[in-house]
């Protein structure tokens, strides 16, 4: 791509937005950073130090729309006043995923889902670096994928992408693409057309040769139905939890199956990541690791030792036999389902948030089976408490992370557990999910 000279805005001053703008100014653009917000000091000084022009609590549009280029924020939506008269203008937009992929040599693993594509990003990662492979981790996870493109020099790169950023991909491609489910998700982001949403999570494989590979969940009854209808040009290497697949992966209640070159097998005991969707995320990842011929004793042993990601189903302590853990990136029914799928004690459920269209009626049998109360931490909370009063006898409200720790205290015994696994968004309390999750381990350590 063409540079020498010319405009490039980026529009967010965030860790994706600051790494495009060093790219860019390696790359010979001329760069103007503009955030609506307010910009974070450690941001500010490494835009200061690289002498790169920016702009915070608005954006001016004299400069903006005078850009050859703009690279967006996935966190902005389509209908922003300013994306809006982007458009208008002609200006071509694209995500900091695909701004980096224009010079980026490495390889890439591509990771996206609804649900659990942050463990199987890490689990994926992990093995690769086990296996002594020079890999980055990038996109919704690490670091800026554009920063470390523009300073290191890497064979492979593990990025877990958003449907928000897939969005604004058109040239970007995907060496091995997973997809590892679609639910409901975002749907206020697709005018709540599912078909809208899950069209961007194809977009996961956009552009792949025969010479690549898709991997995607057999049991999905969506990802299925898609794949039937559309034409994928990739090889493709579906997991099952459910049918023997011949390429690609399965498990039952015993054995983990990886058919891919040689048979790869292991018990589904000596997995670290315990529950059915933990033994697809492990399918996935492992199935990856054999395309690329990564020997199976490290396969074996990566599987064996990883320890999780942070804010997912996380125990944070135990006090006085009461269990806390912390679910915070739950940010959907659906990863709300897989954390009370797998609560095998009395549990005090805190839930609540920003709300994207939620249906919490699918979660109600798991409720009735194991929720003992509910603690609703949100601004609004009228729907949460619509749905589940009547169902649960004992619902609070809470409007801090503290409070919230000191009311499941109080109504969690001995032998049971509190979890936090909202199910929304964090915006209204808390800066983001992790900010959140924080939050609540230092309430629970202050106890």
């Amino acid at each position: 791509m063409k540079s020498e000279g010319k405009h490039i805005v980026i529009l967010g001053a965030g860790e994706s937005g600051v790494g495009a703008a060093l790219l860019a100014q390696k790359m010979g653009w001329v760069v103007y950073v503009s955030d609506f917000g307010l910009i974070k000091e450690n941001f500010k000084s490494e835009l200061n130090d690289n002498l790169i022009k920016w702009e915070e609590g608005g954006h001016n549009l004299d400069v903006i729309l005078n850009a050859d280029l703009v690279v967006k924020s996935p966190g902005i939506p389509d209908k922003a006043a300013v994306i809006v008269k982007i458009k208008e203008k002609g200006i071509r937009i694209v995500s900091e995923i695909e701004f980096a992929g224009f010079y980026n040599k490495a390889k890439t693993i591509c990771i996206t889902g609804s649900n659990g594509k942050t463990t199987t990003t890490m689990l994926t990662y992990h093995i690769l670096k086990k296996a002594g492979i020079k890999v980055g981790l990038a996109g919704n996870v690490g670091f800026s994928f554009a920063k470390q493109v523009a300073e290191d020099n890497y064979d492979w790169f593990v990025l877990e992408l958003s449907s928000f950023q897939l969005d604004d991909m058109q040239e970007f491609k995907a060496d091995i693409a997973i997809l590892t489910n679609i639910t409901p998700d975002h749907l206020d982001r697709y005018n709540y057309v599912m078909q809208n949403y899950v069209d961007s999570k194809y977009r996961i494989q956009q552009n792949q040769t025969q010479n690549d590979w898709f991997i995607y969940n057999y049991d999905d009854p969506i990802i299925r139905a898609e794949v039937e209808k559309r034409t994928i040009t990739a090889q493709t290497a579906p997991f099952s939890l459910k049918e023997e697949i011949k390429l690609g992966g399965f498990a039952d209640e015993k054995q983990l199956t990886i058919n891919i070159k040689e048979q790869f097998t292991m018990s589904i005991h000596d997995l670290a990541l315990k529950g059915k969707h933990n033994t697809q995320n492990s399918l996935a990842s492992g199935i990856a690791s054999r395309i690329l011929e990564i020997r199976k004793e490290v396969v074996r042993e990566s599987l064996e030792d990883f320890v999780n990601v942070e804010h997912r189903l996380e125990f944070v302590a135990k006090v006085n036999g009461i269990e806390f853990i912390n679910d915070s990136k739950a940010t959907n029914v659906n990863s709300t389902w897989f954390a009370l799928e797998s609560m095998d004690k009395p549990t005090v459920w805190i839930v609540g948030g920003v709300d994207k269209g939620n249906d919490y009626a699918e979660l109600m049998d798991l409720v009735r089976d194991k929720v003992k109360a509910i603690i609703c931490l949100g601004v609004d909370n009228k729907k949460l408490m619509e749905t589940f009063s009547g169902v649960i006898p004992t619902i609070v409200e809470a409007r801090s992370a503290m409070e919230a720790v000191a009311y499941g205290y109080r109504l969690a015994k001995k032998d049971e557990s509190v979890l936090l696994s909202p199910a929304c968004a964090s915006f209204d309390l808390f800066e983001n999910y992790e900010d959140r999750g924080n939050q609540f381990k230092d309430a629970v350590r202050a106890l």
